[in-house]
Parts: C-alpha cells; sequence; structure tokens
C-alpha cells in the first residue's frame, strides 16, 4: 500500500484530501507545519509527500530542499501562489509537480497516481541492464558507456555515480544521498570528493565541461541528469 504524507496546516482540506487518498487505497500521514512535516517525512518514509508552500515554522520550499538532501521521493507542492516565480523556484528546489489553489481533489488524485507510476518506471529502469538518458547510454552487465555515440571510459566510482543519476533522469540527487549510495554509508571523507567525481564525469560527457547540458548543479542541494 503506498504511503503518501500530506504536509497543510488547512485542517479542513487535509481531511478531505486524507479522506480520499485513503479511499483510493492509499495510507495516509499527515503534519501540519513543516518541521513536523520535515520530521514524518524522515520517520515515516513516504511514497510521495504532498506539500504546502506556505506553511508554519518551516516554508515548503526549504522542506522541499531539505528533503531532496537525502531522498528522490516524489513531492508535488501545493500552493495559492499564481506567479510563475513560486512555481519556478519549487522546482528548481526538485519538487516534482506543482498544484494551485484552488484545485480540484480528483486532480490531485491523478497527479498522486502520475507521480507513483513515474517513481515505478525509474526503479525498474534503475534494475534494467541498459540505461539512457541525454544522449548517454550506459551497458551495465557490460560496464560500457557512451556519450553521444562515442565511447566513454570512467573509474569504478564515476561509473556507479553516473549510474545513480542516470537512475533518476530529471529528478534532483542531493549530496548526502549521492554520498551514501555510491560511497556507501559509512563514508568520513571530503564531501568536496562528491563534486570532484561531478567535475570528472563532465569532463567524460559533456561537450562544454565548463556550460554543462546534462549533469546540473541544483544550488544548496545537489545536481540533476538532464532526461
Amino acid at each position: 500500500m503506498p504511503k503518501i504524507l500530506v504536509v497543510d496546516d488547512e485542517e479542513t482540506m487535509v481531511r478531505s484530501l486524507a479522506t480520499l487518498l485513503g479511499a483510493e487505497g492509499h495510507e495516509v500521514v499527515t503534519a501540519a507545519d513543516g518541521p513536523s512535516g520535515l520530521e514524518a517525512a524522515r520517520t515515516h518514509q513516504p511514497d510521495i509527500v504532498v506539500l504546502d508552500v506556505m506553511l508554519p515554522g518551516l516554508d515548503g520550499v526549504e522542506v522541499c530542499r531539505q528533503i531532496r538532501t537525502w531522498s528522490t521521493v516524489p513531492v508535488i507542492m501545493l500552493t495559492a501562489k499564481t506567479a510563475e516565480v513560486d512555481k519556478v523556484v519549487g522546482l528548481e528546489v526538485g519538487a516534482d509537480d506543482y498544484v494551485t489553489k484552488p484545485f480540484g481533489p480528483r486532480e490531485l488524485v491523478a497527479r498522486v497516481k502520475a507521480q507513483l507510476r513515474r517513481a515505478q518506471m525509474q526503479q525498474a529502469q534503475a534494475e534494467a541492464d541498459r540505461l539512457e538518458a541525454g544522449g548517454v547510454v550506459m551497458d551495465v552487465g557490460r560496464r560500457a558507456v557512451t556519450a553521444g555515440g562515442r565511447e566513454v571510459s570512467l573509474s569504478p566510482k564515476e561509473f556507479d555515480l553516473l549510474k545513480t543519476l542516470l537512475s533518476h533522469p530529471g529528478r534532483v540527487l542531493g549530496r548526502d544521498f549521492l554520498l551514501n549510495h555510491v560511497w556507501g554509508q559509512d563514508f568520513f571523507g571530503d564531501t568536496r570528493t562528491l563534486d570532484v567525481h561531478i567535475r570528472w564525469l563532465r569532463e567524460k560527457i559533456e561537450d562544454d565541461p565548463s556550460h554543462p547540458v546534462r549533469i546540473l548543479t541544483v544550488h544548496g542541494v545537489g545536481y540533476r541528469f538532464v532526461a
């Protein structure tokens, strides 16, 4: 049963969403402010987060930014604002979708289902023998990589880092997440190790490493591989 975390301080709407999502067979966890929402995300490890932008204690953008440093869970942001800049900020910190209030409950349920399907597809791709995104093709079994049709030679750590990025195309991956997946949770070295390996990867798969178009930096969060 998929677990959904709803973080919003509007009690009536939260109850409505919990009822509707529960009727669809989802387990629903709720939180009414930013700090408790962040704690719930760590504690419950939900399959998707529905997150309001305007929250007491810690706003939704910062909650999303912090979640992205250690998790790739899909995040749908809710807001009463209509300015395009708000949507851009939300997406830049790693939100996967953006819904403006007021919205129809059925619309939100459809968005939740779409994000769950996307996450399942990415998980299946991560387990496949072949990964492909942005003109980069990886044969996992042969540990072979091509970028724009040319063969690329990678060190073991470069290969593992690229595999992690390719397994989540378009998704913001936090620094802690990448370090844990590539170097292991017991890694206590300099975190600049990740930045160095990203630079080496860019030198090998980007046409212009100083102006990358495949591996993008998300400031204050981590990196994103362009799908």
